[in-house]
């Protein structure tokens, strides 16, 4: 039964990384979009991003809960390299999510910006996001012996 709960825990894990990082990918051709829309149009691309952002951060947090259950109960200890870079890339996403995304978005409802730059903005926003849940993407499948 415990094995099963464990394999159970693995799959929610995996279904909130993809949940995590599928949508951004979404996101980059949106963006385009972004430079040019108007009124209601404009309305609806934001709200997509702000609806990817949320679904990312919610997936997240079911993340961190399986992550930290995965840890609990399986062979892993909070001081093994690959979960301690996790650890603290995860921490440097938060930061940066926190501050990436919604003042960018809240700068194209107000007068005289510049949307190319506003674009440009969010692209490389969501290019940084997407190599840093990478990079912990990759420390967790590959587990490399760091130290």
């Amino acid at each position: 039964m415990e094995y099963l709960l464990y394999r159970i825990l693995i799959f929610i894990h995996v279904i909130s990384v993809i949940a995590s990082i599928g949508p951004f990918f979404i996101l980059l051709p949106l963006v385009k979009k972004l430079r040019v829309a108007k009124g209601e149009e404009l309305d609806a691309y934001i709200g997509t991003f702000r609806y990817v952002v949320q679904l990312s951060k919610h997936s997240g947090h079911v993340l961190v809960g399986s992550g930290i259950l995965l840890v609990v109960l399986g062979p892993w200890t909070w001081g093994t390299p690959w979960i301690v870079m996790t650890l603290i890339i995860l921490f440097l996403s938060l930061f940066f999510l926190a501050r990436a995304f919604s003042p960018t978005l809240r700068k194209f409802y107000e007068e005289g910006q510049n949307p190319d730059e506003l674009t440009a903005k969010l692209k490389r926003s969501i290019w940084i996001y997407i190599v840093l849940l990478l990079a912990m993407l990759w420390f967790m499948v590959g587990k490399p012996a760091l130290w």
